[in-house]
């Protein structure tokens, strides 16, 4: 044996345990983390581990690299001394409530307080959530000072042009049978669809129906807080909020062939604006990159719209999409809100985005929208216009009263089906 305790067998999975009891069983939404029980899913000590899955969601294949190169000790486990939050997030009623959360682990950032024996005893425990401060220091941000939008005020906005949050990155954890009900499909079907769509990389899925719990490599969640989180669990808390779906392309380089950094930039600067004013502003960042169908196809898409015979269209948006990918948005918001719930939030005084889809998926699970706040036209790039249009023919949220048009007769019949 190596030092990983290893051996020649494989195994390439394993199955419930006749009359098995398991080491640290999950009952989600429970009325604390220690009743709910924690969540194992490392192999340094297999019957410790009760999910589906591994930690750190995509990045677990870069820790199966470091291990492989001799790196990392796949035995190892981590030192979690002073990581514990730098706010204080929680806990809410929405915590308890298993058809408020589903695609989280609420607990998820209070591991070394809550398991504290239990890790001391050699289990590998993990956070799926961290929560530290930060500044953000953004060109476009000191442009608003200029312009006199924003004014420092040595807490929210510094002189220098930074702004100050509280940032949380988020892994993903989904609960099985609550993932199915939000999708509208039984647990079965959907254990199976993800085992076979994934070409049986966690066959799990099918042999272990007693694990609810899977943790998937796909990417998290960063949501950015600005002023007092204090302020949080207080009900009359005025809330500023951008629900934000990934473009690095945009929001990283600029592009200027979407609404998403213009959209990002002026989300930050209502959300400073309202911390400001004594409220909150929260700003959720989402990895779902070319609405979840990945990078490579958005450029592809880009080519399509591009090189079309009538060149790019409001009226083909949708449609040069579906070309390519075959389905138009892999988004699906319906597990969007768990965020929302998890900072125990009912209310949204203004939400900046037009997205119906965004819209719909809050209002569904009870949060109270307010004012809904579209980008102001003067920031959408003159290549963008074609995105916008074909949005708000889509049903996308718009002060404008639009005219019915072909373009929202062809928008709307190719929206149809989905």
């Amino acid at each position: 044996m190596s030092r990983s305790n290893r051996t020649d067998h494989i195994r390439l999975t394993s199955h419930p345990e006749p009359g098995g009891k398991a080491a640290f069983p999950i009952h989600w939404g429970a009325a604390d983390a220690r009743a709910r029980g924690p969540i194992v899913g490392t192999v340094s000590r297999a019957q410790d581990r009760n999910v589906i899955g591994s930690h750190g969601g995509s990045y677990a294949v870069y820790r199966a690299l470091a291990v492989s190169a001799g790196a990392l000790d796949p035995i190892r486990r981590p030192d979690l001394t002073n990581t514990f939050p730098a706010a204080t997030i929680g806990p809410f009623p929405q915590w308890t409530d298993p058809a408020k959360i589903v695609a989280i682990d609420p607990w998820g950032h209070l591991v070394a307080e809550n398991f504290r024996q239990e890790i001391a005893e050699g289990a590998d425990i993990r956070p799926s959530i961290a929560v530290t401060r930060a500044r953000l220091d953004l060109p476009e941000i000191r442009d608003a000072i200029a312009a006199k939008r924003l004014k420092p005020d040595g807490e929210v906005v510094h002189a220098n042009g930074s702004v100050s949050v509280v940032k949380i990155a988020i892994d993903p954890v989904w609960y099985l049978p609550g993932i199915a009900t939000r999708f509208g499909t039984s647990e079965a079907s959907l254990r199976r669809t993800l085992f076979e769509q994934t070409a049986g990389m966690f066959p799990e899925l099918v042999t272990r129906p007693d694990m609810k719990v899977f943790l998937p490599p796909i990417g998290g969640t960063t949501v950015y807080m600005f002023g007092d989180v204090t302020k949080l669990p207080d009900h009359r808390t005025r809330t500023t909020c951008r629900v934000h779906d990934e473009c690095n392309g945009s929001d990283v380089f600029g592009s200027d062939i979407c609404t998403c950094r213009p959209y990002l930039i002026h989300g930050i600067e209502e959300c400073a604006r309202g911390a400001q004013a004594g409220g909150l502003g929260i700003v959720v960042y989402n990895r779902k990159e070319g609405r979840a169908l990945g990078e490579v196809t958005k450029f592809l898409v880009y080519n399509a719209r591009k090189r079309q015979e009538d060149g790019d269209a409001a009226a083909a948006y949708f449609e040069r999409t579906e070309c390519v990918a075959g389905v138009q948005d892999a988004r699906f918001q319906q597990l969007m809100p768990d965020t929302i719930h998890w900072l125990g939030l009912t209310r949204i005084d203004r939400f900046l985005s037009m997205s119906d889809m965004k819209y719909d998926a809050l209002t569904a699970q009870g949060i109270d929208i307010v004012e809904r706040v579209p980008i102001p036209l003067e920031l959408i790039p003159a290549d963008a216009h074609v995105e916008i249009a074909a949005k708000k023919a889509a049903g996308y949220y718009s002060e404008e009263i639009p005219a019915a048009t072909d373009l929202t007769d062809t928008v709307g019949r190719s929206l149809e089906k989905y």
